[in-house]
């Protein structure tokens, strides 16, 4: 093992050498005091080299499942260069251990580069998400909303900081997310305007229909491309028609999103409009319209239904034959007049039922080390992360 942890260093001080072309599973599972140490030989490299290395054992990383880089994105944290620190709040995505939750909040509080603040609070988003399962203890989910909170109403903080706290909140249930929501739909910085939209699909509340539907026709892609995001988080059903329109605007990430909105919502006319676009030249198009009628279908079984009906025969013949299909949507999407009164004032007098009219236009081996203690109060928890965060 040392062996071989030397051998990496020894290649990757050699700045000549691209560092995609080194492996780096001798950096893979290392215990705190081995990350440490490998740390500060990274140290000596320069700034340009760190992100590289960090950079490629992301890419490692997400390749293969067994490589565990973690303990040293943890140490990058901590680096001088504002690109390391960012990158490695990146390569954190999968940790979702709650001891991650206090240097993401320091960092988000006091980081000196924007950039960073931004990715700290992207990242904490998914420990907002986890709260609002359930899945992380209440003092930890605490701490992250004030965090982001204090983010958002800081009033000299950078709007992409501002904006990237907002969609982090929208997975918490204070009594004013929707108010922030409404005033970041009205500023005067479209990003902003943006981020309401996201923020407005995630937080699974239909009180949002009127915006999401008029935005669809929103002149500015950026926010056709939320708009459409947001219908499909919020399965509107009235959105059908106008997603189907968007999939022919001329953006195409704008194209790629209706698709894989309509896959949320489901129903015939989207079904039929997917269908139209697997044999697109556009082949982005076509990709998305295939992984949207995936979610389609699997989303109209029951849920008590088998995956197969095995008959005699040389194949296994599915359940979800078109005819079946059809009968299931027709009955699940019937009426979905919430949607549809919303709707009324943006679009005219449409109705669910138009749609059938409509044509086809990894954990740490040094579990002593790092892992959480199974058992024991949130706020003792806290403060051994607090100390874990100015570590080193």
């Amino acid at each position: 093992m040392l062996e071989e942890l030397e051998t990496v260093l020894q290649q990757l001080a050699d700045e000549s050498r691209a560092v995609r072309t080194i492996n780096l599973a001798g950096l893979s599972d290392l215990s705190r005091p081995q990350a440490a140490a490998v740390y500060a030989a990274l140290a000596a490299l320069s700034a340009r080299r760190r992100q590289e290395v960090v950079a490629t054992m992301a890419e490692q990383a997400e390749a293969n499942v067994h490589l565990n880089f973690l303990a040293i994105m943890r140490e990058c944290l901590n680096d001088a260069d504002a690109g390391v620190r960012k990158t490695a709040i990146d390569g954190l995505w999968e940790d979702e251990r709650p001891n991650l939750i206090a240097p993401l909040v320091r960092l988000l509080a006091e980081d000196p580069a924007v950039e960073v603040r931004a990715a700290a609070a992207i990242s904490l988003a998914r420990f907002a998400l986890l709260g609002a399962l359930g899945e992380i203890g209440e003092a930890y989910a605490e701490r992250v909303e004030a965090a982001m909170r204090a983010a958002w109403f800081r009033a000299d903080e950078a709007i992409e900081v501002r904006r990237r706290a907002l969609e982090g909140l929208a997975y918490t249930d204070g009594e004013d997310i929707n108010e922030i929501i409404e005033t970041a739909y009205y500023h005067e910085n479209d990003l902003m305007r943006q981020s309401a939209l996201f923020a407005m699909g995630r937080t699974a509340d239909r009180r949002w229909a009127r915006y999401v539907l008029r935005e669809l026709e929103s002149h500015d892609p950026g926010m056709r491309y939320e708009a459409a995001a947001a219908a499909g988080e919020l399965a509107l059903n009235a959105a059908v028609k106008p997603l189907i329109r968007l999939l022919e605007d001329a953006d195409s990430a704008v194209r790629e999103t209706a698709a894989l909105a309509l896959g949320k919502i489901g129903g015939p006319a989207a079904r039929r409009a997917l269908e139209a676009c697997l044999d697109s030249s556009d082949h982005r198009l076509a990709e998305a319209a295939d992984e949207a009628l995936d979610e389609l279908i699997f989303n109209s079984e029951p849920l008590d239904a088998p995956l197969f009906d095995y008959r005699p025969g040389p194949r296994a013949v599915r359940l979800d034959e078109d005819e079946e299909l059809e009968d299931e949507f027709d009955d699940e999407f019937a009426d979905d007049e919430f949607a549809d009164e919303l709707a009324e004032d943006e679009f005219g007098d449409y109705s669910a039922e138009d749609d059938e009219d409509w044509s086809d236009e990894g954990e740490f081996d040094e579990e002593s080390d790092w892992a959480e203690e199974e058992e024991g109060d949130d706020e003792d928890e806290l403060e051994e992360d607090e100390a874990w965060s100015r570590w080193r």
